[in-house]
């Protein structure tokens, strides 16, 4: 018996051990900047690199894009361009000056000469833009060529997992997953009560210089948004009228991302591969944690538990889709500021599904400057959502998606998402490229 118990004993410290790991090699591959909206980052990327491979600077440039990443690029300003939108201008700006080493900061280097000569490039034919159906919902690929010389760069779900590079037809590489940015957890990997003991364990000498990045890089873009002018300025307008935390979770939430889809310069951390999500699911906790003068440690606890369960959510929708990044990351907001409370695990479980049944199937029409309303949105319901629980109260289960098992109503509503809003997703993309 004792032989067993001590087997069983190791068998779990082995567990344990692996689900530390992942976790934190999770929030060390996703909690990552980016400079300006990841989708038209993600094409500057895509050309530096075929220009790269090329070796010379190209005479014509193909973009082959699936609809999610038309849809996310077409109202968005490219970073450092201060009016320059779309494809074509995120493809020509990342071939004119891109640095692929820098990867989702691969713009921080672009100079006003390289803003000038996109600008002029853009009254050419030099770029062609193609939608290429049948793909997966992050797809792009971009072909160049100069003379009888041609280089390719194929990206699959990732924003920058490179699985195809060629140059005259010739595969350089080709493979499934770049292993520096295979996903190494779906959402069956995932569960709530995992999540909690690992922010409650995790040691933060561990985590400390991911999460520290986070509260000064996105904290810093939501000051930006708020003391100027940018979008429609939704985080500045909420903060007219009232000043109590639950606006300036909301409103400092909503400036940074004014600034990030007017166009700012400043990098922000992002979560599943979006900084508005990045955004979200850490202003609100950064915001309630100095409100409560809670202790530097509690933050960083509480910013690991939200990161992961919008993560474990994102795990079930896929990176881009026709449901609201902003809703995932408020709902982990929602969690972390139950974490910053001190409330037990089953009041927060309370929490998720307060927020999931609320605003669940908010639509993504594309990034643009009402994505800070999305999420000022999403944020609010995160915050009634967590009051809501802290006085007892949830929604009865059965009632919907809701479930008696919190991971039950995630998977509920993570398949509404993925597999629900599939055709939503398809005529939102055809509203957006034929309306004029």
């Amino acid at each position: 018996m004792y032989t067993i118990i001590k087997l069983l004993k190791r068998y779990t410290n082995m567990v344990q051990k692996e689900t530390y790991n992942k976790y934190m090699n999770l929030l060390k591959m996703e909690l990552i900047p980016a400079l300006g909206c990841t989708e038209p980052i993600a094409i500057a990327y895509a050309s530096a690199k075929a220009r790269e491979i090329l070796g010379v600077f190209p005479e014509e440039i193909t973009v082959e894009c699936s609809g999610n990443i038309i849809k996310n690029v077409k109202a968005i300003v490219v970073p450092t361009t201060q009016n320059l939108r779309g494809i074509k201008a995120s493809a020509i700006l990342g071939t004119v000056g891109g640095n692929s080493n820098k990867k989702l900061e691969v713009l921080s280097d672009i100079k006003p000469q390289d803003v000038e000569k996109t600008r002029q490039l853009l009254k050419t034919d030099i770029c062609r833009v193609k939608l290429k159906k049948g793909v997966e919902n992050l797809y792009i690929k971009i072909i160049v060529q100069s003379g009888k010389d041609t280089a390719s760069i194929e990206i699959v779900d990732a924003h920058t997992n490179i699985v195809e590079i060629k140059k005259n037809d010739v595969s350089i590489l080709n493979c499934d997953y770049n292993d520096t940015e295979k996903v190494s957890l779906q959402i069956e990997d995932f569960n709530v009560d995992s999540i909690y003991e690992f922010a409650n364990a995790v040691a933060i000498a561990d985590i400390e210089e991911v999460i520290d990045t986070q509260i000064n890089y996105n904290t810093k873009i939501a000051n930006e948004g708020m003391q100027n002018s940018y979008g429609a300025n939704v985080g500045k307008v909420l903060m007219k009228n009232s000043t109590d935390i639950k606006t300036i979770a909301k409103a400092y939430s909503a400036a940074g991302s004014d600034a990030r889809m007017a166009g700012c310069t400043l990098p922000v951390i992002i979560n599943a591969c979006s900084g508005n999500q990045g955004i979200t699911v850490s202003l609100p906790v950064i915001k309630y944690a100095k409100y409560l003068d809670v202790s530097r440690e509690k933050l960083i606890r509480a910013l690991v538990f939200s990161n992961l369960l919008a993560l474990y959510q994102k795990s079930g929708i896929g990176k881009l889709s026709a449901y609201c990044g902003a809703v995932s990351a408020g709902c982990g907001a929602g969690a972390g500021i139950s974490y910053l409370y001190g409330l037990p695990l089953d009041t927060i479980k309370m929490t998720i599904k307060n927020v999931l049944r609320n605003i669940s199937g908010i639509v993504c029409d594309g990034a643009k400057s009402s994505c800070a309303a999305k999420i000022a949105s999403s944020v609010d319901a995160a915050i009634m959502g967590h009051e809501m629980a802290m006085n007892g109260q949830v929604y009865l289960n059965g009632e919907g998606l809701n479930l008696s098992d919190v991971d039950k109503t995630i998977k509920n509503v993570s398949r509404l998402a993925k597999e629900g809003m599939r055709e939503t997703d398809v005529q939102i993309l055809e509203m957006m490229i034929n309306n004029k």
